[in-house]
């Protein structure tokens, strides 16, 4: 029972973590039906940026608290992301709105690979250990162990959909968003400004994956150039799970994902003599997508199109 308690901690955990990265996703593929392959490395440029500034606090200013240099990282994390994914839509996708879709599908690729590559060249290739800044002391609940991180991450993802769900349901950005969504050129005839509410959607993204990519370096110890190709994979993966668009099923899809690694890793590892253990627990992510687009594409909170004729 201690073991599956557990399995379920780290399920959640990871699963937030996924969520986090999977609304980034869904929001702008509500907006402009756009899948942002580069949003992965959107998170780990946030998580090296992040990195660098802790490097550089704890040289110049020793003894000061741990959770406050990690939380100015993560506000220079969050600016420095928002600001690449504003650029990348100015420059990358906006001059292909009107394009096929292939072409802003493959630009998000080329986009991908290219961030990828500026980031070794300018941190370099190798691992580097990310400090841990908070305390270490896990809690016991139950037999099962928690870290402080682990619960910041959780909380980081129950607050972040509360927000996001307010500003789309209830804030006057979130009317434009969703009027956006439904028909720019209409929009545009109200008095939205479509180009604006797509930027801020990019910007919003961008935040996320900062927090995430924070996170996730904070709870693995490590970040490195290719750290956010198979999170933001799994994210997608996740969004497409809950249903892609929808920010609940983004959230759900995150958490079930995690839960479905985690238990499998656990407990198909054991049955099969550790053949399918830990060291295969991505191939589950894959199999939950090729199943859910089989049986069900439009995901779990998806809405049903009907096929026109």
């Amino acid at each position: 029972m201690d073991i599956l308690l557990q399995q379920i901690i780290n399920g959640l955990v990871l699963g937030s973590m996924y969520a986090l990265i999977a609304l980034g996703y869904t929001m702008v593929y509500g907006i402009i039906n756009l899948i942002n392959f580069a949003h992965g490395d959107v998170l780990m440029v946030g998580a090296l940026t992040s990195w660098s500034i802790i490097g550089l606090m704890q040289s110049s200013m020793p003894g000061t608290p741990g959770w406050l240099i990690l939380l100015i990282s993560l506000i220079i994390a969050c600016i420095v992301a928002a600001a690449l994914n504003y650029v990348i839509e100015k420059l990358a996708y906006r001059p292909l709105r009107n394009a096929p879709k292939l072409a802003p599908l493959i630009t998000a690729v080329g986009m991908s690979l290219l961030l990828q590559t500026l980031a070794q060249i300018i941190w370099k290739p190798n691992y580097k250990p990310y400090p841990t800044l908070l305390p270490s002391q896990p809690i016991n609940i139950g037999g099962a162990v928690i870290t402080p991180t682990q619960i910041l991450i959780l909380a980081f993802t129950v607050v972040s959909l509360a927000v996001l769900m307010w500003v789309v349901n209830y804030t006057r950005l979130g009317r434009a968003m969703r009027a956006t969504s439904e028909n720019p050129s209409v929009a545009a005839l109200m008095g939205v400004k479509p180009d604006d509410v797509i930027s801020a959607t990019f910007i919003i993204g961008a935040v996320l994956a900062a927090i995430a990519g924070v996170m996730y370096a904070s709870n693995y110890g490590t970040v490195q150039h290719t750290m956010g190709f198979l999170p933001g994979l799994k994210a997608f993966t996740a969004a497409v799970f809950g249903g892609i668009g929808n920010l609940a099923g983004a959230v759900v899809g995150g958490i079930l994902l995690g839960l479905i690694e985690s238990l499998g890793a656990g407990y198909i590892g054991q049955l099969t003599g550790g053949f399918l253990g830990s060291n295969y627990v991505d191939i589950f992510a894959f199999i939950v997508l090729i199943c859910i687009l089989t049986l069900r594409p439009s995901g779990l909170l998806g809405e049903r199109v009907a096929d026109r004729a």
